[in-house]
């Protein structure tokens, strides 16, 4: 199910999102709740909720019936908190 979610995102909702600078990614896949990061200009966008909702979960349930929700997943990675956490200690120079 997950390289199908994958599919729906590359195939018809990122030639949407890339009309605004942006991206999909499933960060992962839980009893059926797809939890989707939004990228580039869409992931810092206010409208990213209904983005979600209008766009993503709507091509993402419809492709695939068998999942059971989207979820926008909003975490950060380890690797932009190390980043940050270096520069804030004055290593990231």
């Amino acid at each position: 199910m997950e390289e199908r979610i994958r599919e729906v995102l590359r195939e018809k909702v990122d030639p949407v999102l890339a009309e605004h600078f942006g991206g999909s990614a499933l960060t992962h896949l839980e009893d059926g709740v797809a939890y989707v990061k939004l990228t580039g200009a869409c992931a810092s966008c206010p409208s990213a909720q209904d983005t979600l909702e209008d766009v993503v979960k709507n091509f993402v349930m419809g492709g695939v019936p068998d999942v059971k929700d989207v979820v926008l997943d909003t975490s950060v990675s380890e690797e932009l908190l190390d980043m940050a956490r270096q520069i804030l200690n004055g290593r990231g120079r």
